[in-house]
This record gives structure tokens, C-alpha cells and sequence, in this order.
């Protein structure tokens, strides 16, 4: 199935920058889509589902002057303590929110309720079973989130997801999980997805959401600094070690939480940050549309090096140059 052609159509570079909960608003959607990627926000990010569908009419104000601009998205956080989804669903039909990303729950309803105007739904996994749950729902797309990506993450390695993913599902697959530059998009393409979702990478954007003291440890951090665990929320998501230590816990000796509840969530995620293991790889804050482009100039520089190396071409060509050699 790959991407459909009226998303696919509009990109400038295969990819999507993920909903940031805190941290994702309009200016970082919208200078996003200008540049030619998905921009996406959480719907929790604003306190109600009034604010909420003002962002969606900022949103699409802006981005109607931008013909050539990529879609924008919405992230529906499908759990049975986020009491708003009703509410911020509504609103998604209303204004005909063009991709909208699931999380934390793969429900039918939600999903006819987004193709009943032709909006795509792409649902983010962890596991093969997950991605079997989606597919029986009539998701569009499969957000495959593997080791190391920012926010709730699995633990499984993206080569090993990305593979399982494909055997059972036959739409638009999206790889996550440290992903931080050009490169990176096009080694996701060459393992098989059709688009990649970079979250962290753009975090430490002048457009993001953030404190400027979130985006120094993130430039500061390495991969070794994130830790993994479910005792910060309820489920298992990865935070900058640093963070932890300044909220006034001990990350090696933390406290076991509670289930999931998204009420809370907020002032849980406000003082301790989250950030994947592709840190390691950001060095500067940079403007969304500086950052995009850098994006697209890598992806281009990595895929023409690709199409070059010399294992590309037939066996017998590579048999003639070795005896020549």
C-alpha cells in the first residue's frame, strides 16, 4: 500500500515531527508543514477541547496561505482516563484533521469517525501483536516505535519490528526511535518504511514549546544519559537521567508508579523531560525550517552515496573489478 498518493504528493522529505506532549504548538506545526514534513501536535496540549480547536483554527488559517505546505496532524491519546477524547474527536471531524495519530489504544470507532471525511490514521505499536490489534481496527498506517525513541517507547530492535510490522500489515509503515538527521530518514527507507518520525530532533527547534534550560541538557545529554522505565508515568517511556536527578529522585532507585492516568500526566511530564537516545546526535537549536532543511539535504546527499555504492551494481560487475583489482 505504501503512503497514499495525497499525502505522498505534498512531502518534501519522507517524514513526519511527532507530536511532542508540552512541547508541540502551532508555530512548530505549521513552520513544519511549510518546510515540506508533517507537523503534528497532541490535542492534550492545550487544557481544553475550546483551546484545542483554537490551535486547529490557527492551524488552518495559516497553512490555507501556504498551498504547497505538507498536511498537518492531531494525536488522539485513545485511553480510558483521557476524558476529553469524545470531545477533542469531535472537533478532529470537524475541521477535518488530515492525519490524525493514535496512541495508548487502537479503537474501530475512532477510526471510522477519521476515514468518514477521508482523514488517515496512523497508530503508534510496540510489539507485532500490537500491530495486529491496529490493523483489525482499520488503521491507514502503523507508527512501528522501537528502542530508543523519545516519549513511551518499546524496547525492540527497529530491524526486528520494522520486519514483523510488514508480515502482518500491508499499509504506510513509520519507523521511530532515535532518528536525528537526513541519514537517519533515509536509512529508515532502506529498512523498509515508507516515512520516518523524528520527535526529539525537533525539541531543540526555536519553534518548540520548551524551556531554554530542557534544550541545554538535550544538547549536553548522551545516549547513556536517558533511562528507561515505567516509574515515571505508568508506562514505560524514556527521560534524560539529568532531569530526574533535579526533580529530586534518584534514577537508579525510583519509586514505583501507579497505572497510567492521563489527568496527571502533565505535571508529571512538566518538570521531569523526556528525550530519546538519539541525543547524542544534536548539537544546536536551530530554527524548524533550518533544521528541515538540513534534513532534506542529508536525506538527498545519503540516498544519492546509497544509489552509488559500488555493491549496487550486478555480481558480475563486482566480480570483474575484484579480478581487475
Amino acid at each position: 500500500m505504501g503512503i497514499s498518493h495525497s499525502l505522498e504528493s505534498k512531502l518534501r522529505i519522507p517524514a513526519i515531527a511527532a507530536p511532542l506532549f508540552l512541547a508541540s504548538g502551532p508555530d512548530l506545526v505549521v513552520e513544519t508543514c511549510r518546510a515540506g514534513m508533517v507537523g503534528t501536535f497532541p490535542a492534550l496540549n492545550q487544557r481544553s477541547t475550546e483551546g484545542f480547536e483554537g490551535w486547529l483554527h490557527d492551524i488552518e488559517e495559516r497553512l490555507a496561505a501556504l498551498p504547497n505546505a505538507a498536511p498537518f496532524g492531531v494525536n488522539l491519546i485513545v485511553h480510558k482516563t483521557n476524558t476529553r477524547l469524545a470531545q477533542d474527536l469531535e472537533m478532529v471531524v470537524k475541521h477535518r484533521v488530515p492525519v490524525v495519530i493514535t496512541s495508548l489504544g487502537a479503537v474501530r470507532d475512532v477510526v471510522d469517525a477519521v476515514h468518514s471525511y477521508g482523514g488517515l490514521v496512523f497508530h503508534d505499536i510496540i510489539s507485532r501483536r500490537h500491530a495486529e490489534k491496529a490493523g483489525e481496527a482499520g488503521v491507514d498506517g502503523l507508527i512501528a516505535v522501537c528502542a530508543g525513541a523519545g516519549g513511551h517507547a518499546g524496547n525492540l530492535n527497529p530491524f526486528a519490528l520494522i520486519h514483523e510490522v510488514k508480515s502482518v500489515f500491508s499499509g504506510t509503515v513509520i519507523l521511530s526511535g532515535s532518528l536525528s538527521t537526513g541519514r537517519d530518514i533515509a536509512a529508515a527507507r532502506m529498512m523498509g518504511a515508507d516515512l520516518a518520525y523524528l520527535g526529539t530532533r525537533f525539541l531543540a527547534t526555536k519553534e518548540a514549546l520548551v524551556e531554554q534550560a530542557y534544550q541545554e541538557m538535550i544538547l549536553k545529554a548522551r545516549a547513556a544519559d536517558i533511562i528507561y522505565t515505567p516509574n515515571i508515568s505508568g508506562v514505560n517511556a524514556n527521560f534524560m537521567r539529568e532531569s530526574i536527578t533535579a526533580a529530586g529522585l534518584d534514577p537508579d532507585n525510583l519509586p514505583a508508579h501507579g497505572k497510567l492516568d492521563m489527568g496527571s500526566e502533565a505535571k508529571v511530564w512538566k518538570t521531569i523531560w523526556s528525550a530519546g537516545q538519539g541525543v547524542g546526535a544534536i548539537s544546536e537549536v536551530l530554527s524548524v525550517a533550518d533544521l528541515c532543511d538540513q534534513l532534506a539535504d542529508g536525506y538527498r546527499k545519503a540516498m544519492k552515496s546509497a544509489s552509488q555504492d559500488p555493491f549496487c551494481a550486478p555480481p558480475s560487475t563486482l566480480r570483474i573489478n575484484a579480478i581487475s583489482a
